[in-house]
């Protein structure tokens, strides 16, 4: 199988798609001729032109706002915020007009939206470009939230966010965009609300998001050397959430550890902790635990980049701490 890049991959789902459907259009700064700040649309300007390749102002509740009423016409926008954290300037227009227009028209208006942007800590990026905020929009209904791991994923998942009929955020971790794999030829799609098995294994379950599974993945083979066996489950998507193959797999191994970069105050983990314990809790022979990143504002530096994002020597210790409840 070829292997292409986590960018390469979406690039092909949303050109794939592009030459089917006509009413696809992508707006955002950056995104024509030059093709993106991370080459989201590269490519794509010279084949379908400045109509469907839309370079904007930076303007994000209007464009934001001009897209909603797009989709409510029947067309598919997809906005490339280059950094998620852009998207807050028009929280007005995804929560009161986006996530709920299906519910106020009682479903004779469809939001088939594609928010798109970069998400997390790394590159020296700072506080307003490091964002992830998927705890944020889980909360709310009406969104549909996915956060893939692999090329592959990003490929399939992408490929069902353009074909939904709800809005979709797609969040990319910045330190994913450029890593390759396998990635199957071919149009392909991959259901929103199935997690993926990342890693088998019997002594405990880790339930880890976006960049975390790799580093997770660094941190097993490790611990693998000594015998420890650890799943690692990649949601793939945080709403909807594949609550019943997390549970299967505590049931197996009786522990679970949640990895993630965002805050543990009210964030996703604290919602997967809580619906184990009430699905799960006779399966449970150790207290859940959560592994985050810090409770604070990103800073500039690298080094304090890494002091407050967890690592792979973090998520060993915490598999060991676990192991020994």
């Amino acid at each position: 199988m070829r292997e292409l890049t986590y960018v390469e991959a979406t690039v092909e789902a949303l050109d794939s798609a592009m030459a089917r459907d006509p009413s696809i259009f992508v707006v955002g700064e950056g995104i024509g001729e030059r093709g993106g700040n991370f080459n989201t649309t590269v490519g794509l300007f010279a084949k379908y032109g400045p109509e469907r390749l839309c370079d904007t102002p930076i303007s994000e509740r209007g464009f934001v706002g001009m897209c909603a009423g797009a989709a409510m016409t029947g067309t598919r926008p997809v906005v490339d915020f280059m950094f998620f954290d852009f998207i807050l300037d028009a929280f007005g227009e995804l929560v009161n007009q986006i996530a709920k227009m299906q519910y106020m028209s009682s479903g004779r208006l469809k939001m088939p939206i594609l928010l798109r942007g970069a998400i997390g800590i790394g590159h020296s990026a700072a506080t307003h470009h490091s964002g992830s905020y998927y705890p944020i929009f889980a909360h709310l209904p009406g969104f549909r939230v996915v956060v893939p791991a692999t090329p592959s994923d990003a490929k399939g998942l992408f490929a069902t966010a353009l074909q939904s009929e709800d809005p979709v955020l797609f969040l990319e971790h910045k330190s994913l965009l450029f890593n390759r794999g396998e990635v199957p030829e071919g149009d392909y799609a991959i259901p929103f609300g199935e997690a993926r098995t990342a890693r088998e294994g019997s002594d405990c379950t880790l339930v880890a998001i976006g960049s975390m599974v790799d580093k997770s993945l660094t941190a097993c083979e490790k611990l693998a050397e000594e015998g420890i066996s650890a799943e690692v489950i990649d949601p793939r998507t945080i709403a909807p959430l594949d609550i019943e193959t997390i549970l299967a797999s505590v049931h197996r191994t009786g522990r679970l550890l949640i990895v993630d970069e965002t805050f543990q105050p009210c964030g996703v983990g604290a919602e997967i902790a809580a619906q184990v314990i009430d699905q799960g809790f006779d399966d449970l022979d150790a207290p859940i635990r959560r592994l985050n990143g810090a409770h604070v504002p990103t800073p500039y530096s690298p080094t304090l980049e890494e002091a407050i994002t967890p690592e792979p020597a973090d998520i060993e210790q915490s598999i060991r701490d676990l192991l020994a409840e």
